[in-house]
C-alpha cells in the first residue's frame, strides 16, 4: 500500500486459526496471556501453569505459521505462560488437545508417551506432548542431541526423563505403522500432508494483512505495525511505551512483577525488522528475528558459537525471544552480548526516518541501561564477516547445562601478525553491571607475542577491569578466578596445546 505511515489502514481485532477454525478477538486485554486465554476463556485446562516465567515448560503450546523463505507452514513449540493473546495474530494455535482426533484417537506422540509410560503424576506431561509434537513436525529421524535439545525447555519434577525420551524416539515407529493417529499432522519433513498443509497455508495467507493491529481495553493499547516507519511514528506519539519483540522478559513484568503496560508496541510483524542479510562486510539480523531463526546463520559464519546458542535458554524460548532483544534489554549476564562485542558487533538504531551505528561495545551506560534515546529503537545488529586469520571463541559457565542463567559468559577475538598480536578484543558478562570489555587485559596482550607471559599478565589486568558481585549464582572471588581460567583455557586452545570437545554436555 502506498502513502505515509499515518494513512496505513488499523484494525482492532485478533485473528488467528484454532483447530481449522477462525477466532476474532475484540476487547482483549493487551497483555492477557494466551495461557490465561486458553485455562479461564476456553477452559483448554491441559495446558498448565507451572512457574508462570517460561522455564518449567509445562505451558508449552505450538504456533504455526506460513515460512517467508520456502511457503511452507512451519510449527514451533513457544510457552503460553508469558506470550501476551495479541501476538498470536494471523497465526496457528495448536494445544495438546487439538492432537486428538473428533473420534478420540490419539496422536503418534501421544500414543508413545502411552505405551513408554512416559507420564508419572501428569501435570508436565502435556507441556512434553506439544515440545515432541513440534520435533515430530520439524525432524524425521532427530539424533539423541537433537531429542534432549529439543525437551530442554520442559521439567519433570518425577525425574522421568528416561522413558520421555523413549518416547520421543518411539512415537516416528508408532507414525510409520499406523498405529497412532496422526490427524492433520503427516509429513515429517514439513509441517502437514501436502493437501492439509495446503488448506493450512491457505487458511494462514487469507488472515495475512498489511494493516497496524490496534486493539484498546481499559485504557491501555496495543500496536502491532507492518512497516518500520509506522513503527517509528508510533514510538514517536508513544515514547513512554514498551517495546515487545519475544516477551521473554516483558512477559515476566507482567506475570511476575505485576506490572501494568499502559501502551505495547509489537515488533514481530515489521517486515524490516524480521530479515537476515549477508552483505559485503556484515552479517545483518533484524532486530525481530527470533534466536532460532539468527542461530544458524551466525553459527555458519562463526561454528565456535554453537554450543553457547544451544545453551541459550530452551526452544520455546529460541523460538519467542529475538536476538534484538536480548541486546536491547541490557542484562549483564545476557549471553549473546560479550561473544558479540567481542566480534566488534554494532547496533543500528532508528528515530523516525533517521538511522545511527553504534558499536556494541559503546552501547550501554550502566544497569539495563543504553545510549537509545526514548524515540529510538533498535533496528539490525551488525556482526563483522569472518576474518578467516582471527582467533575466536566463547565460553559460559552455569550451574546446569541446559536453560540457565550465567554465572560469566567470557569471549575472546584475537588477529595475529605472525607471532604478534596485531588486534585483541576481550567481553565479559555476569562481572560488572553491563557486558563490557576488558580493556587493561586487552592492553596486556596488544602488540605482544601470544604465549604464556603475556596471557599471565592479562590475567592480572582482569583484576583492574572488573570488580564483580556475589549473588545466587557465584561469589565475586569464583567469577574473578573463572574469569581468569576462561581466557587461560582459550590460550590453551587457541594455540594448539589442548583440543576443545564439543560434546554439548551430553
Amino acid at each position: 500500500m502506498t502513502g505515509s505511515a499515518s494513512q496505513q489502514p488499523e484494525r482492532n481485532s485478533i485473528r488467528f486459526i484454532l483447530d481449522g477454525e477462525q477466532v476474532e478477538l475484540t476487547g482483549v486485554d493487551p497483555t492477557r496471556t494466551v495461557l490465561q486465554y486458553l485455562r479461564e476463556d476456553l477452559g483448554r485446562t491441559g495446558t498448565k501453569e507451572g512457574c508462570a516465567e517460561g522455564d518449567c515448560g509445562a505451558c508449552t503450546v505450538v504456533v504455526a505459521e506460513v515460512d517467508s523463505a520456502s511457503g511452507r507452514l512451519r510449527a514451533r513449540a513457544i510457552n503460553s505462560c508469558i506470550q501476551f493473546l495479541p501476538t498470536l495474530d494471523g497465526k496457528e494455535l495448536i494445544t495438546v488437545e487439538s492432537l486428538q482426533t473428533a473420534d478420540g484417537d490419539l496422536h503418534p506422540v501421544q500414543q508413545a508417551m502411552l505405551q513408554c509410560h512416559g507420564s508419572q503424576c501428569g501435570f508436565c506431561t502435556p507441556g512434553f506432548v506439544m515440545s515432541m509434537f513440534a520435533l515430530f513436525k520439524n525432524k524425521s529421524q532427530p539424533s539423541r542431541r537433537e531429542i534432549d535439545d529439543a525437551l530442554a525447555g520442559n521439567l519433570c519434577r518425577c525425574t522421568g526423563y528416561r522413558p520421555i525420551v523413549d518416547a520421543a524416539l518411539e512415537m516416528y515407529d508408532i507414525e510409520s505403522t499406523g498405529s497412532g493417529q496422526a490427524g492433520w499432522i503427516s509429513d515429517q519433513a514439513g509441517c502437514a500432508s501436502s493437501q492439509d498443509e495446503a488448506r493450512r497455508v491457505a487458511a494462514l495467507r487469507k488472515l495475512a494483512t498489511q494493516e497496524t493491529l490496534a486493539i484498546e481495553s481499559a485504557a491501555r493499547r496495543y500496536y502491532s505495525p507492518r512497516t518500520a516507519s509506522k513503527l517509528a511514528e508510533l514510538l514517536s506519539s508513544f515514547p513512554d511505551a514498551t517495546l515487545l519483540a519475544g516477551g521473554t522478559d516483558v512477559g515476566l513484568w507482567v506475570t511476575k512483577q505485576q506490572r501494568v503496560l499502559d501502551t505495547v508496541i509489537y515488533t514481530g510483524n515489521v517486515i524490516e525488522l524480521c530479515s537476515i542479510e549477508t552483505g559485503d562486510r556484515y552479517l545483518e539480523i533484524g532486530a525481530a528475528v527470533s534466536l532460532s531463526d539468527a542461530m544458524p546463520a551466525i553459527v555458519a559464519e562463526y561454528p565456535e558459537m554453537e554450543e553457547l546458542l544451544v545453551r541459550f535458554a530452551s526452544p520455546p524460548i529460541r523460538n519467542a525471544g529475538t536476538l534484538g532483544g536480548n541486546i536491547a534489554n541490557g542484562s549483564p549476564i545476557g549471553d549473546s552480548m560479550p561473544a558479540l562485542m567481542a566480534l566488534d558487533s554494532a547496533v543500528v538504531l532508528r528515530s523516525g526516518s533517521a538511522t545511527r551505528q553504534v558499536a556494541l561495545s559503546e552501547f550501554y551506560v550502566d544497569y539495563q541501561q543504553s545510549v537509545m534515546e526514548k524515540d529510538e529503537f533498535l533496528e539490525r545488529v551488525l556482526i563483522p564477516l569472518r576474518d578467516q586469520e582471527c582467533l575466536f571463541d566463547s565460553y559460559k559457565v552455569s550451574k546446569r547445562f541446559d536453560q540457565d542463567i550465567s554465572a560469566l559468559c567470557g569471549a575472546f577475538y584475537l588477529r595475529l601478525d605472525g607471532s604478534k598480536i596485531a588486534d585483541v578484543r576481550l567481553a565479559y558478562g555476569g562481572m560488572a553491571a553491563i557486558p563490557k570489555r576488558a580493556s587493561a587485559a586487552e592492553a596486556a596482550l596488544r602488540g605482544n607475542s601470544w604465549n604464556e607471559q603475556s596471557l599471565r599478565n592479562a590475567m592480572q589486568a582482569l583484576d583492574r577491569d572488573y570488580s564483580p558481585i556475589s549473588d545466587m549464582r557465584a561469589s565475586a572471588a569464583y567469577r574473578q578466578q573463572v574469569s581468569r581460567n576462561l581466557l587461560y583455557r582459550f590460550w590453551l586452545e587457541s594455540s594448539g596445546r589442548t583440543q576443545r570437545v564439543y560434546d554439548y554436555g551430553r
